[in-house]
């Protein structure tokens, strides 16, 4: 009598089932945000073979290895050792961090993660930076090819440190040979997330600088899991962009959103943001007031040649990110309390009122009282 079917064996006794020959993925800055959201995904995948989670606290995912230590620290290696892929999530872009700092952070961590990476036999590095990268041009198509020139400066939040991290990534395939890097573009990141752009819906009015053509697209937190774990099964490589197809109109936004806009010229509204960032009234720099002027959408045709494809569409995930800030308000990226808001008033929380020195003082009173 034959023995039976191999694919029978495995079903009669589960243990006999061959190991999942899935890759072994390492994440770093797993324990918050899109990292332990990665983390719990990749963890919970059949496709799979172990997560490796680190951080410098340990995370919530019991299925995860956990390696508690600072990316920078050179002993990383060690911890790589066994990994196929590393997604390097571990990056400072807190509007409140200290600029200096944050560089520091997010440019030696990428560095030594690369290297360690190479050195502990890793053949795939992904790494997260923004279609902020792109820079906003007012000659800009619409939209953006993949491989378009990269022609941000670091005049926005973090925008510096993405870049850098960028030349980083184009470095080390030449610096480690046999390792790949593999670059992901989020458009605007919206599901728990807090940028100057997602601050942008917490004012009473959307400023809009007279003459510019403003374009908006969206990524949610769900969709760049996705394609992170897409490109970590290495599913698609090389540099590409991940957000919602096409775009919302700057009169697309205002009509969803039922928040009307304040047009203000360009010398107004960046003056006004430049002063208040000055006096450290603002942690947003003017720099980041481009973003909401000119277009950066990315067509996001890498991914989808890929067999990827969002789930989100510009309008669910914008909707989403209205009822997140619902009752929030912010002048000029600076998120004000109940009192402050109250002492500024509507007119008061935008940029362009900001910018005249009447307002600045009643806002230097309001934090006093505070």
């Amino acid at each position: 009598m034959s023995s039976p079917d191999p694919q029978v064996r495995a079903a009669r006794n589960p243990a006999a089932s061959p190991a999942v020959r899935g890759p072994v993925v390492a994440v770093t800055g797993a324990a918050s945000g899109i990292g332990a959201l990665l983390t719990e995904r990749l963890a919970a995948s059949d496709a799979i073979k172990q997560v490796l989670a680190i951080d410098e606290r340990r995370g919530e995912c019991t299925s995860a290895t956990w390696h508690v230590l600072d990316v920078r620290d050179p002993a990383i290696a060690e911890k790589l050792r066994g990994a196929d892929v590393v997604v390097h999530l571990a990056l400072d872009l807190d509007l409140e961090s200290d600029p200096a700092a944050r560089t520091a952070y997010n440019v030696r961590g990428t560095q030594t993660v690369l290297t360690a990476a190479a050195a502990a036999g890793v053949h795939r590095v992904v790494l997260c930076t923004s279609t902020m990268v792109y820079g906003a041009l007012e000659d800009n198509e619409l939209p953006l090819a993949e491989d378009a020139e990269l022609r941000a400066t670091a005049e926005a939040t973090g925008v510096g440190d993405l870049l850098e991290v960028e030349r980083l990534a184009r470095r080390a395939p030449r610096a480690h040979p046999g390792l790949n890097v593999t670059v992901v573009r989020p458009a605007v990141l919206v599901g728990g997330t807090d940028t100057a752009l997602t601050r942008y819906f917490e004012s009473p009015r959307l400023l809009v600088v007279a003459g510019s053509r403003p374009a908006w697209q969206f990524c949610h937190v769900d969709d760049l899991c996705s394609a992170l774990e897409h490109a970590a099964l290495e599913k698609v490589d090389g540099e590409f962009a991940v957000g919602c197809d096409g775009w919302l109109e700057q009169e697309e936004v205002e009509e969803l959103s039922g928040i009307r806009r304040m047009e203000l010229p360009s010398a107004v509204a960046l003056g006004a943001a430049a002063r208040l960032h000055r006096i450290g009234l603002t942690p947003s720099p003017a720099g980041d007031l481009a973003y909401t002027m000119y277009p950066w959408v990315v067509s996001g045709s890498r991914l989808h040649e890929s067999g990827w494809r969002p789930q989100w569409t510009n309008e669910e995930v914008l909707a989403e990110l209205l009822e997140e800030v619902a009752g929030r308000r912010t002048v000029a990226g600076r998120r004000l309390g109940r009192k402050d808001a109250t002492a500024a008033g509507a007119a008061g929380a935008t940029v362009a009122l900001l910018g005249t020195a009447a307002v600045v003082r009643r806002v230097r009173k309001a934090r006093r009282r505070i």
